[in-house]
């Protein structure tokens, strides 16, 4: 793509990195049938290749207009564009740069506006999320009403309060530490501030799992949110702050002794960590040790892959799909890597249609674009229907989230199954099938006898 910025422009190092990116695009739109909103719309201004259009006028000095705030907030940050891109365009560091510059000179209504600072000072703090959670509970029974005042932002929020909103507990886990082995492998596990609230026994599974695997886990308390959340709605200097203060705990923490990897249970969370170094590249104090850390972090099955995962003592043989959230599939290119952990643990894994498409979720854009999130989780669920699975697996909260609501199916994070196939207990969510389970000696005694009836009979 030619770009038209002068010298003095170039001397900006946002605008010398979006030139670079920019010029990698060769307009040759493979981008826009992975496109989710594209998909949906059918608007050239909704796909990859219309959004790198608008966001050049943009950097090229042109006014930041109502048309280009529009399609940049439509777009999910999915990346399923990078995945399909055959030129390499970083598609996910340009539009990272273009929502601060909206953010910065944009012109948003006082009503998204009050809503992006909300969301920013809530959903990051555990305790100000489940207070929300329990008053969003006693509004439901006015959701239709707010969306009949056209505050669909409000209503699309209530959707997403869990029946079970009065009886959430933040069940913060302790670390696990076996003082006596020698040298173990030590993490720390990243707990996740929406996960601690609405599903914490995902990261007691992973806990469970780790120690059954000769791991130390620490749970750093000074720990905070990873960032992500801020970062999406443009407000970099928020998104850094938290990365400085997670850079600081786990420094601290490995004062001691040096982490083996920092294991994350949400995608979105993963996605961003692995970003710290890019995201205080120009911190003199801080971006040789965000490098590292970026370094550090590792999604659950990543790790496991990396130590090698126990053999199996349960078999259930149940029908999975497995959802491949985008921050995994395309943020983190570990798309495949989840998945092969299945048939040797049992279960039977069927691959959903459609499945490189976004469910919706995308940190707040189903509270911040309600419409397009509802099409698209909608879009997902009658794919999921079509395949009849006994459970939906997947390995970020958002996603669950997003999904649960909309099916009777049971959803289950990816680390609770691999918990329960290698010695733990049985996730909650599928507590009616806890039957389905058998210890691997009893299927080996069932298979001798079927062998030595079968010689009888010969």
């Amino acid at each position: 793509m030619q770009t038209n910025f002068n010298a003095l422009q170039l001397g900006d190092p946002t605008v010398a990195r979006a030139d670079e990116i920019l010029r990698r695009c060769v307009h040759c739109g493979l981008c826009t049938a992975t496109c989710p909103t594209y998909v949906l719309t059918g608007d050239e201004r909704d796909s990859p290749r219309g959004r790198i259009y608008l966001m050049k006028q943009m950097f090229e000095g042109r006014d930041v207009t109502n048309t280009t705030v529009h399609h940049i907030d439509r777009c999910l940050s999915c990346f399923g564009c990078m995945t399909t891109c055959p030129s390499g365009v970083d598609y996910m560091h340009l539009v990272d740069l273009a929502r601060v510059r909206v953010e910065q000179r944009g012109h948003r209504g006082a009503n998204q506006r009050t809503m992006r600072w909300f969301l920013s000072r809530v959903l990051p703090n555990p305790n100000r999320f489940k207070a929300m959670l329990v008053l969003g509970w006693f509004m439901k029974p006015f959701r239709n009403l707010f969306a009949k005042l056209g505050m669909r932002r409000i209503a699309a929020a209530l959707d997403l309060v869990p029946p079970g909103a009065l009886k959430l507990k933040i069940l913060k886990p302790k670390s696990a530490l076996n003082p006596k082995a020698p040298q173990p492998k030590r993490v720390a596990i990243m707990l996740g501030c929406v996960q601690e609230v609405l599903a914490p026994q995902i990261n007691h599974a992973a806990i469970r799992l780790l120690r059954r695997h000769g791991i130390d886990v620490v749970v750093v308390k000074d720990e905070g949110c990873c960032g992500a959340l801020s970062h999406s709605l443009g407000r970099e200097e928020e998104a850094r702050s938290h990365a400085r203060h997670n850079i600081d705990a786990w420094t601290a923490v490995m004062r001691d002794r040096l982490l083996d990897g920092i294991v994350l249970t949400a995608g979105g969370c993963g996605t961003m960590l692995k970003d710290y170094g890019n995201l205080l590249a120009r911190d003199r104090g801080y971006a040789e040790r965000a490098e590292y850390v970026s370094g550090l972090a590792k999604d659950v099955t990543e790790f496991l892959d990396e130590i090698g995962l126990n053999p199996p003592v349960m078999w259930t043989g149940l029908k999975v799909a497995y959802h491949s959230a985008c921050s995994l599939q395309h943020g983190q290119k570990l798309d495949a890597l989840p998945a092969c952990f299945w048939s040797r643990r049992g279960y039977t894994l069927t691959d959903i249609p459609e499945g490189h498409l976004c469910c919706g979720s995308a940190g707040t854009y189903n509270i911040m674009e309600p419409e397009l999130s509802g099409q698209l989780r909608d879009r997902k669920l009658k794919n999921i229907d079509s395949i009849k699975p006994d459970a939906i697996v997947t390995g970020n909260i958002g996603c669950m989230s997003q999904l649960k609501s909309g099916t009777d199916v049971p959803f289950v994070h990816t680390v609770e199954l691999l918990d329960w196939a290698t010695g733990g207990p049985c996730p909650p969510a599928l507590s009616k099938m806890k039957d389905a389970a058998h210890p691997i000696e009893a299927l080996v005694e069932m298979a001798k006898m079927s062998a030595k009836e079968r010689a009888l009979a010969d």
